[in-house]
């Protein structure tokens, strides 16, 4: 399984525009591309503006598949002035098998 992991630091004046748009790109990725197996949105009440994503997919290929889709495409294009910054982390998952 390919993990990936993503930090959003949302400008607060964005913050209530970028969570319903979040949501509904997870939701999409969750019903619309098979190699997406879990598409978790977080937040940190101690840290509002941030925004954590929890994804796992079947491999690589269905996270490029993932960023390649419409749903993300229209999703990164609408949010892109509303973030002041963005940390992208990918990991293999080993357990559970």
């Amino acid at each position: 399984m390919y993990v990936v992991t993503v930090e959003f630091d949302v400008h607060a004046q964005h913050l209530a525009a970028f969570v319903p748009l979040m949501r509904e790109n997870a939701r999409a990725s969750r019903a619309r591309e098979p190699g997406c197996r879990q598409f978790d949105v977080c937040t940190d009440p101690a840290r509002p503006n941030c925004v954590f994503l929890y994804e796992i997919y079947a491999d690589r290929a269905a996270f490029d598949a993932h960023l390649a889709s419409p749903h993300f495409r229209h999703f990164d294009a609408a949010v892109r002035d509303m973030v002041a910054g963005k940390a992208v982390r990918t990991m293999l998952r080993l357990e559970p098998a």
